[in-house]
């Protein structure tokens, strides 16, 4: 088993939660977190609840680092609207979560990697920076040359996810548009994310 594979699960377990609604989570079996006090659980205060809040949309989004999160925090609240609907909306703006979501790959972390890799292009050129902001009628494509990588053509294929509507994907060609930013009710979370406890959480 990779470290990454390692760090993913163990996300899963710390925050009690099968993240991202993988069959294969040893949170199915074992809801508690790892380690020899993970079973010990004592009711969280407001602070630690929203701090949960705070891991669990980080954690999502591959384990994004605390300056990134803070950073895209910060853009949410400079946005007019709701502070929370604009945070995730910025989330689900990253290139590899529209990768990920696109379903061209299985994980948000195979995202980040296959980003990294060169293996996606944004309006018929490269990019390599998986924090790329993907704007509203942005194309975003698989390069020709890897769209037969085992892991891709799984994915495409598996019945495991669906496609959000705020996308338009076509599997076949792996080419898909950014059709628009999403709010919360149209992101498929798999578990409950409370994206206004995460705004309380840097209020404070």
């Amino acid at each position: 088993m990779s470290k990454r594979i390692q760090a993913k699960y163990k996300i899963n377990r710390r925050l009690g939660e099968n993240l991202w609604g993988r069959p294969k989570s040893p949170v199915n079996k074992r809801e508690y977190g790892p380690g020899q006090h993970g079973q010990r659980r004592r009711k969280p205060s407001d602070f630690g609840t929203q701090l949960m809040a705070k891991q669990k949309l980080k954690g999502y989004y591959g384990n994004i680092s605390e300056k990134q999160f803070h950073k895209y925090y910060v853009d949410a609240t400079s946005r007019k609207g709701d502070t929370s609907e604009n945070l995730v909306g910025i989330l689900e703006q990253r290139l590899d979560a529209v990768v990920y979501r696109m379903k061209f790959v299985p994980t948000v972390f195979s995202a980040r990697q296959f980003v990294s890799h060169g293996h996606i292009m944004v309006n018929g050129k490269k990019v390599t920076i998986p924090s790329y902001k993907v704007r509203e009628g942005d194309v975003v494509e698989v390069k020709a040359s890897s769209r037969e990588i085992p892991m891709v053509m799984e994915a495409t294929v598996s019945n495991e996810r669906d496609i959000p509507e705020y996308l338009d994907v076509d599997l076949k060609k792996m080419k898909g548009t950014f059709v628009r930013i999403p709010t919360l009710i149209d992101i498929p979370y798999p578990v409950q994310m409370e994206p206004n406890l995460v705004i309380e959480f840097y209020s404070r």
